[in-house]
């Protein structure tokens, strides 16, 4: 008994043309999305993933990930502007769950909650909502170390009381031991412009090879169908 296995592939040049020019945009709009969020505190770049057989599947054969390299580093003259010098994410809890973040800029809200920017509550290595016991005058009464620990100085006793410590975790919610905190610091996008533009080449390219090559065969297949038209 002999058995027959392969994979069996039969489709037109102008699929192929039009799969691959979806293909391309799809990848230059990453680029682009990357090349948008160079200024942005926390962003950080996709990387497109090609598995095997594209030419076959298109976009369905194309995934992401995410560059988690630690992004350029800015100083900020915001107390509760925090950065992660390591890897790592802060833990926002949300109307839709809890949310991975480097974007470090939190506020205090009216009750003394930890907030960011979007009012979600910022959890600490207990996986609580952090609250400080009363809001400061100035916020430069509040001090936070490399490990992520909160002090809050206290007027009344002339002393900084210890009120929580930041929960900072990897990717997959494991703790991370040593998130190498800096206060008054922003975290810009890990984006490398000259690398995005580079990468943006050979798409370019491609696309434009393969709409000159469905521009081919369209003419073609115009030629013949006339042809055809004419003969009868």
């Amino acid at each position: 008994m002999r058995i027959n296995g392969g994979i069996y592939y039969n489709n037109s040049g102008l699929t192929n043309s039009i799969r691959a020019m979806h293909l391309q945009s799809v990848l230059l709009e990453m680029r682009n999305e990357n090349v948008g969020g160079f200024d942005k505190i926390g962003y950080q770049r996709k990387e497109p993933v090609v598995s095997s057989f594209t030419e076959f599947m298109g976009v369905n054969a194309l995934s992401e990930t995410l560059d988690d390299k630690v992004g350029r580093i800015g100083v900020s003259d915001n107390p509760l502007d925090i950065a992660l010098a390591n890897k790592g994410y802060f833990q926002i809890e949300t109307k839709d769950g809890i949310k991975l973040t480097r974007d470090g800029r939190f506020k205090i809200g009216k009750d003394g909650s930890l907030l960011s920017l979007e009012d979600g509550a910022v959890l600490s290595d207990a996986g609580i909502p952090i609250k400080l016991p009363f809001v400061p005058q100035d916020l430069k009464q509040v001090k936070v170390d490399r490990n992520g620990k909160i002090s809050l100085f206290d007027d009344k006793t002339h002393e900084f009381k210890n009120i929580a410590r930041l929960g900072v975790v990897d990717a997959n919610g494991l703790v991370v031991m040593d998130p190498n905190v800096k206060q008054g610091c922003n975290e810009y996008s890990n984006v490398s412009l000259q690398e995005e533009f580079i990468k943006m080449m050979p798409i370019m390219k491609n696309f434009d090879a393969n709409r000159q090559m469905y521009m081919l065969q369209n003419s073609v297949l115009g030629k013949a169908i006339s042809q055809l038209g004419t003969s009868s």
